[in-house]
């Protein structure tokens, strides 16, 4: 009997740390902002596959959401959040993978949802994960496969989809000059709203590395907001609106984990 108690103590301990059940509630009227990347099955010992949310459970989450009465909406729609109800969800996609149009893009028109993609201009053969670390040489993401503009183009004409910027190419903006930094933040705006002729009004930091300078660079080159990877939900979109924070969605995320993040913002 003691050895059975000590089992469910650690059994409940693990529960406890692995899905922090026990952190309040975020209220309802709080938007939540989700970050994809990409939905696809994951690749044997693969180093990302924390950004492969497979496509069943891509479904799950959006059917979840709808089924529960979230309000789906663009980032652009922050722009006057007063406007939005009160259970309001907003789906981002970083960088630009083609599985964005070939997986994710069948179950936003399923459902009737909507998502903002944060698209890399020059995403072509860029294995850009090592401008954040050296170590990350392996090439993964350079050879997943990436958004064509046809693609891009036929994902806005549907209604399903806008345009945010994510810089030329995906830069480290901590390595960069002033100079440097407006011509990947504003350049990358101007050339997405030019190639597919469709406003630009939303921002998200690459590799949620930022700074003070790229706050107001962001805001100088005629971005309504921008988003950040720091987990949570914030409580007064007003008040951060080029440091937004969001929901990681993680690709080993159990239904059980989603649901709780959606309730408090946060992994365990």
């Amino acid at each position: 009997m003691i050895w059975l108690g000590v089992t469910l103590l650690l059994a409940s301990a693990v529960f406890s740390h692995r899905y922090a059940w026990w952190r309040p509630a975020v209220d309802n009227s709080h938007p939540r902002i989700l970050m994809y990347h990409m939905v696809s099955e994951h690749r044997p010992r693969a180093r990302f596959n924390k950004l492969r949310v497979p496509p069943a459970m891509f479904e799950y989450q959006v059917r979840w959401l709808k089924q529960n009465g979230w309000h789906f909406a663009l980032m652009s729609e922050l722009a006057d959040p007063a406007a939005l109800p009160a259970k309001t969800v907003l789906l981002t996609f970083d960088d630009g993978f083609e599985d964005n149009y070939r997986n994710a893009h069948p179950i936003l028109q399923k459902y009737g949802a909507c998502a903002t993609l944060y698209l890399v201009v020059d995403r072509f053969d860029r294995d850009w994960s090592t401008s954040k670390k050296a170590h990350h040489d392996s090439g993964e993401l350079m050879h997943e496969p990436k958004l064509s503009d046809d693609q891009v183009r036929a994902m806005l004409a549907s209604g399903c989809w806008e345009l945010g910027g994510h810089t030329r190419t995906h830069a480290n903006l901590a390595r960069l000059d002033a100079i440097g930094k407006k011509a990947e933040i504003a350049d990358g705006r101007e050339q997405l709203e030019q190639r597919f002729d469709a406003p630009v009004r939303s921002f998200a930091y690459p590799f949620g590395i930022y700074d003070a300078q790229d706050v107001r660079l962001t805001e100088a080159a005629g971005f309504d907001n921008a988003v950040t990877t720091v987990e949570g939900i914030d409580a007064d979109i007003c008040a951060r609106r080029f440091e937004l924070s969001r929901v990681k969605v993680s690709g080993k995320d159990s239904r059980l984990a989603f649901r709780l993040r959606m309730r408090t913002g946060r992994r365990s």
